[in-house]
């Protein structure tokens, strides 16, 4: 396959390369710079901030702790994780909603952090729980501190590349009663501080998925980041060639980045190992 996008520079990111510790309750990969992991080659992408591929052990997880002028989200992949506010106790949840949720996998956790909020993470259960957690720099300090929590169809990330979050449709200027309506510029995602889509796909063994960059959703056109993860869930089996070059092959735990690209071109992410492939697509200004 020729290259369809020739004046694109894609550098993979490889798994062994991030940052690493084990906790032992705790086992967490970095791909950019993050609490002991200092890297000053990958302090961000664009907008994307922080994003660490966890292994959490039952019964252990992240007590209590604040956030502040963040976009924070989390992206189940196996197991599960209680999210709940500060203000709610163990055994007096209620039903789930944005300020309790115990998510399984489909499920994605997002917070804004803004001018300042606190929640815990932890997993309740006796098996472990395996996510990615994704930090964005908002477009703006200060924000009304808010809660999503949404299930996205294993289906339909077969079909296509599936759009996970997109930007505030109000943008950096919006009014209280438009952030409290939070209506996202794609219908039925999550709506995010930035000029950032997210999107996740499982492609079929020697299938192909096509990204259209910016997802039709953003402000900026010219000079995208696009950052695509293959998470660590197959046992190594997962494998996808992107944009038909050989030098930008990824394996289970490998990322790239992907800049020189403007709003409208087109990725394509080619499944080529042995099993189907789940990917996640981060596309920020």
């Amino acid at each position: 396959m020729s290259k369809a996008l020739a004046h694109a520079k894609i550098v993979p990111r490889r798994s062994s390369d991030r940052g690493h510790a084990n906790h032992g309750w705790l086992n967490t990969y970095h791909t950019f710079s993050f609490a002991d992991y200092y890297d000053p080659q990958h302090m961000n992408f664009g907008s994307l901030r922080v994003l660490n591929e966890d292994r959490v052990d039952g019964g252990t997880g992240f007590p209590t702790h604040p956030h502040r002028d963040a976009e924070i989200f989390s992206y189940i992949l196996n197991g599960e994780l209680t999210h709940r506010d500060s203000m709610i106790k163990k055994g007096a949840e209620g039903q789930q909603g944005d300020d309790f949720y115990r998510m399984k996998r489909g499920d994605v956790q997002f917070t804004t952090g803004g001018k300042g909020i606190a929640h815990s993470e932890q997993n309740e259960s006796d098996k472990q729980v395996h996510f990615l957690q994704i930090w964005a720099t908002p477009w703006a300090r200060g924000l009304t501190p808010r809660y999503h929590t949404k299930t996205f169809s294993e289906d339909a990330k077969r079909a296509a590349f599936l759009p996970i979050l997109s930007p505030l449709k109000a943008g950096r200027g919006a009014s209280e009663a438009e952030e409290k309506a939070a209506e996202p510029t794609l219908p039925e995602t999550i709506p995010i501080h930035a000029d950032l889509v997210m999107a996740a796909g499982i492609i079929g063994v020697d299938k192909r998925f096509k990204w259209t960059v910016g997802g039709s959703a953003v402000k900026s056109a010219t000079g995208r980041h696009v950052y695509i993860h293959v998470p660590m869930t197959k046992n190594g089996s997962m494998k996808v060639r992107l944009d038909g070059r050989e030098d930008a092959v990824l394996n289970e735990g490998d990322g790239a980045f992907v800049s020189g690209v403007n709003a409208g071109d087109v990725l394509s992410v080619e499944s080529i190992g042995e099993a189907e492939a789940e990917v996640v697509v981060l596309d920020s200004d």
